[in-house]
C-alpha cells in the first residue's frame, strides 16, 4: 500500500484524522526531511523514515514505491494537501512507468492546502472563482507561467501565487505583480502570508503597487484579490455577489 499523506499547513491541530491515522499504520514514512519534521514526533516512533533534502522528489519517491512494492505500508507524506503541487502525481506517474498500477494499491489523503490557510488568515478572499499558479519554473517554463498570471488576470480571477520567491529566482515575483497591475488596480487588496500556521508565522494585506518583494520567500503564500475584493475590519473579502441578489 502507497499513500500520499497530507500534512496541512504545519499545525498539528490541522492534521486531518484520516492523515494521521495512515500516519499511524504506516511502517515507511517518506518524505522531504523539512516535511518530516512537521509530523508528530509520536506518530513516527517505529517507523521506517526515508528522507531527502530539497530537489530529491523523484528518488524518494522511487523509494516510497520500492518499500510499497515490497508489501511495507508506505505514506509519502507532503505539506498542504499531497495533491497540490505536491508528490501524489509524481507517485502516480512512477507507478505508470513501472507498470506497478494494478499491484501497488494507491491512495491520496487530502489535506488543507496552502492557499486554504492563508485564505483562512486573511478572511475570505476566495469566496469567488480564483486561481492558483506557481512562479517556480524548475518543471514549467516562464513563458507559460506568464501566459497563465496574464489570463488569470485578465479573467478577473482572484489568483493565489505559490512559490513567489527564491534566491535563484529572485525577480520572478516583481514581473508577476507587473503582469497582473495591467488588468488591476493599483490599490487591489494583496495578501500575504509566511509561513501559515506554524513558527514565524506573519500576516499581512497590502496593496497590489505596494508589496514589499524583498520580504517574501518560497514559504510564503500571496492572495491577489480581484476587481470587486475589498478590505472589511482588516480583513480580505471578495464577495460572492449576495448583496445584489439579497437585502443584507
Amino acid at each position: 500500500m502507497l499513500k500520499a499523506v497530507s500534512l496541512g499547513p504545519g499545525s498539528e491541530t490541522l492534521l486531518t484524522p484520516a492523515a494521521r491515522q495512515a500516519l499511524m499504520d504506516a511502517d515507511v514514512v517518506a518524505g522531504y526531511k523539512g516535511y518530516i519534521e512537521l509530523v508528530p514526533e509520536t506518530l513516527l516512533v517505529d517507523k521506517e523514515v526515508v528522507s531527502t533534502g530539497m530537489m530529491g522528489e523523484v528518488d524518494r519517491a522511487r523509494a516510497a514505491v520500492k518499500t510499497a512494492r515490497d508489501g511495507k505500508k508506505t505514506v509519502m507524506v507532503c505539506s498542504g494537501d499531497a495533491g497540490i503541487y505536491a508528490m501524489a502525481g509524481l507517485l502516480l506517474e512512477i507507478l505508470e512507468a513501472q507498470g506497478l498500477l494494478d499491484a501497488v494499491p494507491f491512495e491520496v489523503v487530502p489535506g488543507v492546502a496552502a492557499f486554504n490557510a492563508a485564505s483562512a488568515l486573511l478572511g475570505a478572499p476566495l469566496m469567488h472563482d480564483f486561481a492558483s499558479v506557481s512562479l517556480s519554473d524548475l518543471l514549467t517554463p516562464w513563458e507559460m507561467i506568464e501566459k497563465r498570471l496574464h489570463n488569470a488576470a485578465d479573467a478577473d480571477f482572484v489568483i493565489a501565487i505559490y512559490n513567489p520567491r527564491s534566491k535563484r529566482r529572485s525577480d520572478h515575483l516583481q514581473k508577476a505583480l507587473e503582469i497582473i497591475q495591467e488588468f488591476r488596480d493599483p490599490k487591489t487588496p494583496v495578501g500575504v502570508v509566511g509561513k501559515a500556521y506554524r513558527n514565524g508565522q506573519a500576516v499581512l494585506t497590502t496593496t497590489l503597487d505596494s508589496v514589499d518583494v524583498e520580504g517574501v520567500d518560497m514559504q510564503t503564500v500571496l492572495i491577489v484579490g480581484n476587481s470587486a475584493t475589498r478590505i472589511v475590519g482588516g480583513r480580505m473579502l471578495t464577495p460572492r455577489g449576495y448583496h445584489q441578489k439579497y437585502s443584507l
